[in-house]
């Protein structure tokens, strides 16, 4: 019986002009859309080609001066991901490059500062059809499941023959989940494979996987519309008013409560913005280097007076070291004092982000859109898990860099002159030589990705089966 009314249910859609439109936009937008982002990601992968040998080819014509504690004397570059196809996430928010300073680490232009003002009517990729196309299509498709029968009055009739309740509420669920589904992966693979064919790495494991999780992720948040679909159905007996109800329950769950909940973030939790950070490391250094200027001169001072006599040439080993016995120590001190305040300054900064958008992210979750936006970012590399790895890569790099070269520059005007006076002298080792390249940005395992996941994944489970849950507990109490 179960199956009967599951292709009676087939074949009602099937016929249907909701049908029509669902098959168009799959044909017509899955595929497109695939292809152009695909391209997009081709021309941003040149662009960070070229990039690099940009800097590469500036650095070796203009040495940087690390003299200057603003100036950049390397740069890290982030490299785009090909799974940004399918969900573009912080790919265009976070900066270009993460620029090395002494006075720590500066961010690059962000790609949106370069966007056009296409960019504020937002992204369209698989992502954004999933989430907010097929979700009401998913609506559209149920929201008269019930109403519409019992509007009609075939609802009786079917159900004063030995029809049981939970056997038609099924045949509804499943008949018009199988007419929704099989569009939407006929048109996912139709999109996958004309990727392919221009290029797209879907055969390795790393593309494929993620891909293949993506795909199970969206059959269950369609799942979850379905079943919203069928609770609103069943709770109202006018199928006019229960499209008016599925119209604005899914503009509240899908456009209106993922975006809120981050204003009302900012106003719980607000923070300082990146540049009143680095202005507050820059008046640090400067502070903090007036107190060591003092230190040194005094030192100077007294050196002078103890001695009968001074010269700086270049090449005065003797005097080098006399002046870098004085000097060091004062300048170590220095250094591990504007370090610690930096980094302390960084943590509190980290900290507010972090509450911040920790109480975005968790008010967000009330709506099932939210979660389906977590979890596909994470797999696609383009969420959190790639913002964090990039800037901990620049964290490391800085401190690296910090070890091995800023420790050695000076900012007093006798080391200094001492410094260019060696430069000159040692020709054997250019300014470039001495800065280490940058490391590779490390991509996110797949277990963190899957840990990060987790609760999105539940929740979206929770959902499917508690609004199945309800609808067929209020059908069942309902008097036909």
């Amino acid at each position: 019986m179960l199956m009967t009314l599951i292709q009676k249910e087939i074949m009602h859609h099937i016929l249907s002009v909701r049908f029509v439109a669902l098959l168009l936009m799959c044909l017509l937008l899955v595929p497109l859309t695939l292809s152009i982002n695909y391209r997009r990601y081709s021309q941003n992968l040149v662009d960070y080609q070229e990039s690099i040998k940009r800097e590469q080819a500036e650095a070796k014509e203009n040495p940087p001066n690390a003299q200057d504690p603003n100036a950049e004397v390397s740069k890290l570059f982030l490299k785009p991901t090909p799974l940004s196809v399918f969900a573009n996430g912080l790919e265009d928010a976070l900066p270009t490059y993460l620029g090395m300073t002494r006075n720590g680490v500066r961010q690059g232009s962000a790609g949106v500062s370069q966007a056009s003002v296409a960019y504020v009517l937002g992204n369209l990729d698989f992502l954004f059809i999933v989430g907010t196309v097929f979700s009401l299509l998913a609506l559209l498709f149920t929201f008269d499941a019930v109403a519409g029968e019992r509007e009609a009055g075939t609802l009786r009739i079917n159900l004063s023959n030995s029809l049981p309740r939970d056997v038609f509420l099924w045949s509804k669920l499943i008949g018009g989940y199988i007419v929704f589904v099989v569009p939407f992966l006929v048109s996912f693979l139709l999109g996958l494979l004309l990727i392919t064919w221009q290029g797209f790495p879907l055969g390795e494991f790393k593309i494929a996987l993620p891909v293949l999780g993506l795909t199970l992720i969206s059959l269950l948040y369609i799942a979850v519309f379905f079943a919203i679909g069928v609770v609103i159905s069943t709770f109202l007996d006018n199928a006019k008013t229960a499209l008016i109800v599925a119209f604005t329950f899914w503009v509240f769950a899908v456009l209106i409560v993922p975006r809120g909940a981050f204003v009302v973030a900012k106003l719980v939790s607000p923070t300082r913005t990146q540049q009143a950070v680095y202005m507050e490391k820059t008046i640090l250094r400067n502070n903090l280097s007036k107190d060591k200027d003092e230190k040194i001169g005094e030192k100077m001072a007294e050196a002078f007076a103890s001695s009968e006599g001074i010269s700086i040439r270049a090449g005065d080993t003797a005097t080098q070291e006399r002046m870098d016995k004085l000097r060091k120590p004062i300048e170590e001190e220095f250094r591990r004092a504007f370090q610690n305040q930096t980094d302390k300054i960084d943590r509190d900064y980290q900290r507010e982000k972090d509450r911040q958008e920790q109480v975005g992210e968790t008010l967000s979750r009330i709506a099932p859109t939210a979660s389906l936006s977590y979890i596909a970012i994470n797999l696609t590399q383009t969420g959190k898990l790639k913002r964090d790895g990039y800037f901990q890569t620049g964290e490391r790099y800085y401190s690296q860099l910090d070890d091995s070269y800023f420790s050695g520059i000076s900012d007093d005007a006798l080391a200094q002159i001492l410094q260019i006076a060696n430069r000159m002298t040692d020709s054997s080792e250019s300014e470039t030589d001495k800065i280490p390249p940058p490391p590779p940005l490390t991509e996110p395992s797949l277990s963190d990705t899957l840990r990060r996941s987790a609760v999105d994944v539940c929740l979206l489970g929770f959902f499917a089966i508690a609004f199945t849950a309800i609808a067929f507990l209020k059908f069942f109490r309902s008097d036909i």
